[in-house]
């Protein structure tokens, strides 16, 4: 029996199965190479049964790809044999010549564009449940597909690197990408990942407290005075040095310190006995690299010192928990008294403000790729000391300074412009 004793709804109904099938072909190949490999992983780990039938046949891409384009190229053909026929019985020659231009338009809509689009949309859904039909398929067709495979490899080899010089590990700025725009989640957990991961793009040196605003003992200092210091301080950890800072003899936990109170009688010895060796660090040092010092050393307090040797500042592990998660104050503004508010909408600030912590209590954006001070910037902006108060612009916030002393700006106003009002303006 040929092909001609077929009714032509027979062999219409034959076009459309076709098309089908290649509909199929067509959008689980997108749809598997779309797929997630990260979220495929964890739907795994889930034990979702089509998640881990698809993990397993993307093990080998070759195999998949060769299962899928050995089905679809033999629908195709076989569909094109039968469209030739379905043209030479209505048409007869011209029938001959229009069966591949008709064939070709509807199999590019419905076996091409449109499954491919759908499967590109509804990746999971589409392979989780194809990876059914696939493997039953990978199995029939599984001498074909090596020969193709051998075949094609071989054609390829030279072309492609070998499995061990590439891999799917993201890279620091991939992650950031994923974190930021792939991941689901939101609000401040969201930005905590995203602040772990900028870690290393950020010294010590950016979030120390600057030597001029170092708290600590002298203990050259009367016992009385020390004493009287150490109840009223703030921090729980204090350097103890002689003469300046950069003489630092040890670090005091007040909480050490309470022992001698109930002594009848002590003095600045026993309290050099409570201290510990001062812990140093480069002021170049990233925070994800100092943070893991933290935890190797044992410690919560370092001294920032320069390439000089001199300290420039102190940074806590508090410090640095405070770039993951924020400022454990609520308004970190009003906790800021370098930082007023005034009616007009500027800013009353200290030149001696830390731009980081400007920028986070206000969310601004002066730039901190330089100077780490108000003072700093504006200086270096001018390129010498002002003789007297003057106004200028740094990218989008209007200074006005207002005291001057010292070789340093005391005191300066500031006011943030909208960039569209400024240009109309």
């Amino acid at each position: 029996m040929s092909l001609d004793d077929f009714p032509l709804w027979t062999l219409f109904a034959s076009i459309v199965f076709l098309t089908a099938l290649s509909a199929f072909f067509s959008g689980t190949e997108t749809a598997m190479m779309a797929l997630n490999r990260y979220r495929l992983r964890h739907l795994v780990k889930e034990k979702h049964r089509g998640a881990r039938k698809a993990n397993r046949m993307l093990r080998r891409p070759d195999r998949l790809l060769g299962v899928i384009l050995v089905g679809n190229n033999l629908v195709n053909f076989t569909a094109a044999t039968i469209a030739t026929i379905i043209g030479m019985r209505m048409f007869g020659d011209t029938g001959v010549l229009l069966a591949p231009w008709v064939l070709t338009f509807t199999f590019l809509i419905f076996a091409e564009v449109a499954p491919k689009t759908v499967a590109a949309q509804r990746q999971e859904g589409w392979a989780f449940s194809a990876v059914f039909a696939l493997e039953p398929l990978q199995k029939l067709f599984s001498p074909a597909v090596v020969v193709v495979n051998w075949l094609s490899n071989a054609l390829v080899r030279p072309f492609v690197p070998h499995a061990d010089d590439h891999n799917d590990h993201l890279s620091t700025e991939e992650l950031r990408t994923v974190v930021n725009e792939g991941a689901m989640s939101v609000g401040e957990r969201q930005h905590m990942m995203v602040r772990l991961l900028d870690l290393e793009s950020v010294s010590v040196n950016d979030i120390m407290v600057p030597r001029s605003e170092i708290v600590g003992i002298d203990i050259d200092d009367e016992i009385g005075n020390i004493i009287n210091f150490a109840a009223n301080s703030q921090h729980t950890l204090l350097p103890v040095y002689k003469d300046n800072i950069n003489n630092v003899l040890g670090i005091l936990h007040l909480r050490r310190l309470a022992r001698l109170l109930h002594a009848d009688t002590f003095n600045k010895a026993d309290i050099m006995q409570l201290t510990r060796e001062p812990y140093y660090v480069p002021e170049a040092t990233p925070l994800d690299t100092q943070l893991q010092n933290f935890q190797k050393e044992k410690q919560r307090i370092a001294l920032v010192v320069d390439e000089y040797g001199d300290v420039q500042g102190i940074v806590t592990l508090e410090d640095i928990l405070e770039e993951i998660v924020g400022e454990f104050t609520s308004d970190f503004a009003s906790s800021m008294p370098e930082i007023l508010p005034r009616e007009d909408g500027s800013y009353l600030i200290d030149g001696t403000a830390v731009l980081r912590e400007i920028n986070r209590a206000l969310r601004w954006d002066l730039p901190t790729n330089g100077p780490k001070t108000l003072n700093g910037l504006v200086l270096e902006h001018l390129e010498t000391i002002p003789e007297s108060n003057l106004c200028l612009q740094i990218s989008n916030y209007q200074i006005e300074t207002l005291q001057i002393n010292d070789n340093m700006i005391k005191n300066m106003k500031i006011r943030a412009v909208d960039p569209e009002e400024e240009a109309e303006r």
